[in-house]
């Protein structure tokens, strides 16, 4: 997958959106913009995005209003704000509803694009499971939704090819030969940090390896027949640490 970001830029003021899509284009990304809330949606049903740069105030719907409206269009969409009035109380709920950060007016565009650069490299999803049609199927509807998908359906012990670049790990609890849990303890001895959620059809036979890979950190236990809006809703709550760490750090 390349580092091309698709971003949406979303302000009244049509030089603002101007010139961040120069900056954005010759950083590398594809840009669109919009004038509008209303436009904004319009393009986010047309097209997959990777990123939304919003305005706060603006004529009709305002940043937040627009960002509740993407989350519904499409889960999981990284939204940042951009405004002149840092202490303004639609940034804290927005902030609070999963908004990943607010960047203040002018912008400091050396930290825009390392951002930008850093989410473009934020996009890898190793899938470990001993069905490689339900690697295929789910790691489909991912790379739809602009991950890199790793799809892992043996050799389950080596962990460092499952970690390996992975910024989120999907990890089935009933493996070939192999528990679930066993293979948790492998990811956590060797790399502590990388959240892991695990997937399992077994809820009751699997209870107590459930328990212990949760006791190891895992971030969560989603169930077969996976519900896609909750899984992505899980993979959104996710990365929204891990963008936000990303804006600190910068």
């Amino acid at each position: 997958m390349s580092d091309k970001l698709r971003i949406l830029i979303v302000d009244d003021d049509r030089r603002m959106t101007h010139t961040l899509a120069d900056i954005l284009v010759l950083a590398g990304h594809e840009v669109a913009e919009a004038t509008s809330g209303p436009e904004a949606i319009m393009k986010a049903h047309a097209m997959m995005f990777d990123c939304v740069l919003s305005d706060v105030k603006m004529p009709g719907m305002n940043g937040l209003d627009l960002f509740r409206a993407l989350r519904n269009i499409q889960p999981g969409l990284p939204v940042v704000l951009m405004t002149a009035y840092a202490a303004d109380n639609i940034i804290r709920q927005g902030l609070e509803e999963g908004v990943i950060a607010a960047l203040e007016k002018p912008l400091d565009l050396q930290l825009l694009l390392e951002f930008c650069a850093s989410l473009a490299k934020f996009r890898t999803i190793t899938v470990v499971d001993n069905d490689p049609a339900f690697c295929q199927t789910l790691g489909d509807i991912l790379e739809l939704r602009g991950f890199r998908v790793v799809k892992v359906s043996e050799n389950y012990t080596d962990v460092e090819r499952i970690a390996d670049d992975a910024q989120i790990i999907l990890l089935d609890m009933k493996l070939d030969h192999i528990n679930g849990q066993d293979v948790m303890q492998e990811i956590r001895a060797h790399y502590p940090d990388i959240p892991v959620v695990l997937i399992t059809g077994y809820r009751q036979e699997m209870s107590a390896a459930i328990q212990l890979a949760l006791d190891l950190n895992a971030y969560a236990c989603l169930y077969k027949p996976l519900i896609i809006p909750e899984l992505l809703q899980t993979i959104a709550e996710v990365r929204l640490g891990q963008l936000r760490n990303i804006i600190k750090k910068g």
